[in-house]
């Protein structure tokens, strides 16, 4: 394991979600077994096969200041409402963190589609001078990290990563390398996505990812069921304060966990699909244990990515198996929250660093009759309720289209 020098803890945490506004709220519903899934019922999706989706507990708009949000795309709201109370609960500004020493790294999926599609909607309707002169810094990307970074007043850093449903994990293991290599001495870190629109929807629906079961929202999203037919789209973000382990209780920090290691890999095998045999999902897992000097007994649970999908599944089941074993109890948060793509990574390590914290695994929803895969049969999945357990390790899980595969240890401290 890396010296106590170089450990690296997680300090704060911050969300908004389809189950809170916040972690507290959010947490809750969770361990309750609440859904945050609902059917739709504006009149554009009545066409549309699948008409799902878990939406924000709590508008963005009214935690924010009215002018300042109005600049700022949903996907840079929601990334600030959570960074916002992951920096206040860390008491990092109270310590004088040093803004130069303090960076950011935020990542999403696919960034400000509402701006982009709703300035198009201007352009056409209107002409090009109605179009908002806040449509490049709104739909861009890097918008979330840039409006994160503004927030926080952070001048060490401000880096975006896009690696689809992997990017708000891959933020955290580019903030643990950022305190490895002592280029900064706070990283608020995470992931946002809001993209509930026609377009996305109808995008995902024509690729069949999307589940159709619109007449039972709350038991629509089902990882490792064998009746799973896709994903529901959620909306949110998830964010994280790491710091050094001597720094942070040297001021006398909360320290939720530790964050003891992170793998990322590349499948090398389709733009969407995953390897069968989650070959890449593995190695990635492999990775992140070897980095944090850890053995696969040492892991006592998993956060899987499960999105409910038929192939995506099974490839993780098989990934897991094979990285870890079989002792390890799973569980796939998805089937409450819903699938926040670029900020999925980020809010299931907040449900993995509370599951350690609380010593108790949430349970999968839905999970009604196991897939016949061997791998889905002879993993332990938690369902039917949370299962308190004893455990030092956790493994969170996400990947994303076009191969990427990140793995991240957290361990009590």
């Amino acid at each position: 394991m890396s010296s106590t020098a170089t450990d690296v803890v997680v300090t704060g945490l911050g969300a908004t979600t389809p189950l809170g506004g916040d972690v507290a709220s959010t947490w809750e519903a969770l361990l309750a077994g609440r859904s945050g899934v609902s059917r739709i019922t504006d009149d554009w999706v009545k066409e549309f096969p699948a008409q799902l989706v878990a939406r924000l507990t709590d508008d963005p708009v009214g935690r924010l200041d009215r002018v300042k949000a109005r600049r700022l795309d949903r996907s840079q709201q929601v990334a600030v409402v959570a960074a916002q109370e992951a920096w206040e609960s860390s008491g990092a500004a109270d310590a004088g963190a040093a803004p130069e020493r303090v960076a950011v790294v935020f990542g999403t999926g696919i960034g400000g589609a509402l701006t982009l599609l709703g300035q198009d909607d201007v352009l056409e309707e209107k002409g090009p001078k109605r179009v908002s002169p806040f449509t490049i810094p709104m739909l861009m990307p890097n918008g979330p990290a840039a409006a994160v970074g503004l927030a926080i007043g952070a001048k060490g850093g401000v880096h975006a990563p896009v690696s689809a449903c992997a990017s708000g994990a891959e933020a955290i293991r580019w903030g643990l390398d950022l305190l490895r290599f002592d280029r900064a001495d706070v990283v608020l870190v995470g992931g946002a996505e809001a993209c509930v629109h026609p377009l996305p929807m109808a995008g995902f629906a024509a690729m069949r990812a999307m589940s159709t079961r619109n007449d039972e929202p709350e038991r629509a999203s089902r990882p490792f069921d064998k009746a799973r037919d896709g994903f529901v789209l959620g909306e949110g973000a998830g964010a994280l304060v790491l710091e050094r382990a001597g720094s942070a209780r040297a001021r006398g920090a909360t320290i939720h966990a530790r964050l003891a290691g992170a793998g990322a890999t590349a499948d090398g095998y389709d733009l969407v699909a995953p390897h069968p045999e989650g070959e890449g999902a593995g190695r990635a897992i492999g990775a992140a244990l070897r980095d944090a000097g850890l053995s696969p007994s040492d892991v006592g649970h998993v956060n899987a990515h499960a999105t409910s999908t038929p192939v995506g599944d099974t490839a993780e089941a098989a990934a897991i198996r094979s990285a870890i074993g079989e002792h390890v109890l799973v569980t796939a948060t998805k089937s409450q929250t819903g699938h926040l793509l670029g900020a999925a990574g980020a809010l299931e390590s907040i449900f993995t660093v509370l599951a350690l914290r609380d010593q108790v695994v949430p349970a999968t929803a839905n999970l009604d009759d196991p897939d016949d895969d061997a791998a889905v049969q002879a993993l332990d999945i938690v369902r039917h309720g949370p299962r308190t357990a004893s455990f030092s390790a956790a493994v969170n899980d996400s990947f994303g289209f076009g191969g990427h595969n990140i793995a991240l240890v957290f361990t009590t401290t």
